[in-house]
């Protein structure tokens, strides 16, 4: 079976060169293929996606601080831009999943099942 990544690889990513936000992605665990499962999947994660245009990291940071203080000059400002509120620490599976659909393909069958693709011409 030919895989693109292995079990401690890492990725790395720049989102909005402009803001600098760099991200690196660590493969912890590769699973076998199943039959019908859309691939690639999100299985798990951690922590909300910045909100879009927030300034970068330190835009980011500064952002944070103001929603978590009431006292906050821009506190009000950064809670009507967001729709309201904002949970740093919320994750949804279910969100990132869908946004992978847009690159989505479904085996026929199963890693176990599947032969390794042909590496060199046959004599």
């Amino acid at each position: 079976m030919f895989r693109l990544v292995g079990e401690g690889d890492q990725l790395e990513y720049v989102y909005d060169f402009g803001d600098g936000w760099a991200h690196t992605v660590t493969v912890v665990k590769v699973l076998p293929v199943e039959a019908g499962v859309r691939y690639p999947r999100c299985v798990s994660g951690r922590r909300a996606c910045p909100p879009e245009d927030v300034g970068g990291p330190w835009g980011y940071g500064e952002f944070l601080a103001a929603i978590a203080d009431p006292e906050h000059a821009e506190h009000a400002e950064f809670l009507d831009w967001v729709g309201g509120g904002f949970d740093p620490e919320a994750f949804h599976t279910a969100e990132v999943d869908e946004a992978f659909g847009l690159i989505a393909w479904v085996p026929l069958r199963s890693s176990a099942a599947a032969s390794p693709p042909s590496m060199g011409a046959s004599t």
